[in-house]
Order: structure tokens, then sequence, then C-alpha cells
């Protein structure tokens, strides 16, 4: 017959059993949750390798968007043009770009006057007011219209390239002539600077005289020599 003492004995005995295997359980859980974690992150990051990470800046902006065939009016117009040769239109980062070729004799007031036009094209298909002018709480379209006669060396003075830009901040468009620098004097001496770069350039010797690099020159101790003998 069990007496009461071991009774008692069996009872505790359960009791630290049972809180053991329930503090085992929770050490157990709380090791297995981060490396759960990382594990679903290695996986993930192993799944997605090689696919590309998307986003959209201009979530709910561009609204309304510029539509393809929008695109392909506005280029067979430009074309139409008079004194236009070639044109091309390209959409990049929430921007349009129309590019018009105009002959290689053409002046800098024909481009300047041209790219109104091409202007006053692309407007009349895309309202401003609607496509390129931006809002309190939308970002719309910037408008950039090129007009060039050709493209050469960037030392050829015939090259004319005009731009004129309309961003969605902008109220009114500004028309620039690229082909042409604003500070002519800096623009020479950057010029000169890239022809003359890797040439010998005079530096002094020991005695503070000035030589240049790569040729020989009379020391003034062989000239003096060169005195006595005559």
């Amino acid at each position: 017959m069990t007496t009461p003492k071991k009774k008692v004995k069996r009872s505790v005995t359960k009791k630290q059993m049972r809180r053991v295997r329930i503090i085992f359980w929770v050490c157990l859980l709380l090791l297995l949750i981060p490396v759960l974690i990382f594990g679903w992150i290695l996986l993930s990051a192993a799944l997605d390798t090689g696919s590309p990470i998307l986003g959209d800046r201009y979530k709910d902006d561009l609204d309304p968007a510029i539509t393809k065939a929008e695109l392909d009016q506005i280029r067979d117009n430009v074309a139409d043009l008079s004194g236009v040769e070639k044109s091309e239109v390209h959409m990049a980062t929430a921007t349009l770009r129309v590019y018009a070729d105009i002959s290689d004799s053409a002046s800098i007031d024909t481009a300047k006057s041209t790219a109104d036009r091409v202007y006053q094209t692309v407007t009349a298909v895309l309202d401003p007011s609607v496509y390129f002018t931006q809002t309190d709480s939308k970002k719309m379209y910037d408008l950039e219209v090129h007009v060039y006669n050709k493209v050469s060396e960037a030392d050829d003075d015939s090259v004319v390239y005009v731009v004129e830009t309309k961003t969605s901040s902008m109220e009114a468009p500004v028309s620039q002539v690229v082909s042409e620098p604003i500070d002519a004097e800096l623009a020479q001496q950057l010029r000169d600077n890239v022809e003359n770069r890797g040439k010998p350039t005079p530096t002094p010797d020991e005695s503070g005289e000035m030589t240049l690099t790569g040729e020989e020159m009379e020391t003034p101790q062989e000239e003096e020599e060169v005195t006595d003998q005559g």
C-alpha cells in the first residue's frame, strides 16, 4: 500500500516535469521563430534572384496619360511642317522629347521659328494646361522640342541647335540656343586646355631657369666654355 509520503513525492515530480516541458517548448519556440524568419528571407531572396525590382515613382500622377496614338499623330504633324526634313518623338521618364531635323544651311532664327511651330503643333494635340502643368496633388509631363540643322563636330560653327523647354512647373516655354556658348571666352579656354593636354609644359630647373620638358638646351656652363674658346 502506497504511503501518503510517496504520493506527495510523485505529485511534486510530475509538476516539475510538466514545468520542464513547458519551459522546453517555450525556449524551442523562441529559437525557432527567428530561424524561420531568417529562412523565409533567404528563400524569398533565392526565388527572386534575377527578377527586376519594379517601382512606380509616378503613382497617381501623369493623369491623363499620353497615348501612343497621340505620339504618332505628333510625329506625323511635325514631319508635315515646312522646313522639317525628319522628325522623331520619344517618351522617357515623364518627358516628351520631339526632335526636328531641318536644312543644313538653316540659320539660328530659322531654327527658333521652327521650334516655336513645333511647340504649337504639339500643344495642338496635347493641351499644355492639362498635360504639361502640374497641380498641388499631381505631377505631369515635361516637354522638350529639339531643332537642329545637322550633327557635326563640336567646333563646326555652322551647327545650329535650339531647345525649347516647357516643364510642368513652368508657366511658359523657354528657348535656348545650345549650339552657342553662354560664355564664349570660357568655352574657348576649355577647348585650348583640351588641345594642349599632353603637350610639354615649361618647368623650372634647379637653377631657377625655365626649361622645356623633353627638349635639350645648353646650360649656362656650356655657354661660358664656348665663349672662352672664341
